[in-house]
């Protein structure tokens, strides 16, 4: 008899891979990635690690050091130097200021000083001119009005006249033209105003011309008493 050939199952072949690739996955080692792999995989990172000798470091830092103190001294140098040009810009401005408001009284007294003779003309006419009638008196009242205008314009800047009389003599105010002996003042004493004498602020514009005041000399009566007591 004939035996048949045993033909094999096609169920028995893909049971038979199957069972080999199953030994293969179980002889397979598995490695499971560590948690840096995961990093290093989604976002790479470069480490640049610079390594400087010890005695380069102290070298490199002590010549910062050396640099830093050279710049503060430069720039406190130039503090000092830039507070020197302040204070002497200021010196100057306060200086040219005065300067100028100086000359500016200089040229005011000057100025007034020329004026000064009007006035002591217009003051000599009042005291000597007596007008007579009704035409006369009108022109004394006309140059008196200018007299006045001028007084009050000299007014406003700052012009002021000196009262003398009555006030002890001072060599600053007054020049002594004339002294009397007077028994009504005492010794020094201003006792006349010829010429007056006028201030421009602080300052003296003209001197006063005054009469002082002297001791009575003793009389020759009292003399003689005195020696015939004697």
């Amino acid at each position: 008899m004939i035996e048949e050939e045993k033909q094999p199952m096609e169920g028995d072949d893909v049971s038979a891979e199957s069972n080999g690739v199953e030994s293969e996955v179980m002889n397979t080692e598995v490695v499971e990635p560590s948690a840096s792999t995961v990093e290093s995989s989604t976002e790479p990172q470069v480490e640049v690690v610079a390594e400087v000798p010890s005695g380069d470091s102290s070298a490199l830092v002590d010549e910062l050091n050396q640099k830093v103190a050279t710049l503060e001294q430069q720039l406190e140098e130039w503090t000092n130097h830039c507070k020197r040009i302040a204070a002497d810009f200021e010196n100057f401005r306060k200086r040219t200021q005065k300067e100028k408001e100086d000359l500016e009284q200089q040229i005011k007294c000057k100025t007034v000083e020329e004026l000064l003779p009007v006035v002591d003309n217009f003051e000599r006419a009042r005291s000597q001119i007596k007008p007579q009638g009704d035409e006369g008196m009108a022109i004394h009242k006309s140059y008196q009005g200018v007299y006045k205008d001028l007084v009050e314009r000299l007014k406003r800047i700052g012009v002021s006249p000196m009262r003398s009389e009555g006030k002890e003599f001072d060599p600053n105010l007054h020049e002594a033209v004339m002294r009397e002996p007077s028994e009504e003042y005492a010794e020094g004493t201003v006792i006349e105003e010829l010429v007056r004498g006028y201030m421009l602020g602080d300052r003296v514009l003209r001197h006063a011309m005054v009469k002082v005041a002297t001791a009575v000399a003793p009389s020759d009566d009292g003399d003689a008493d005195s020696s015939s007591e004697g």
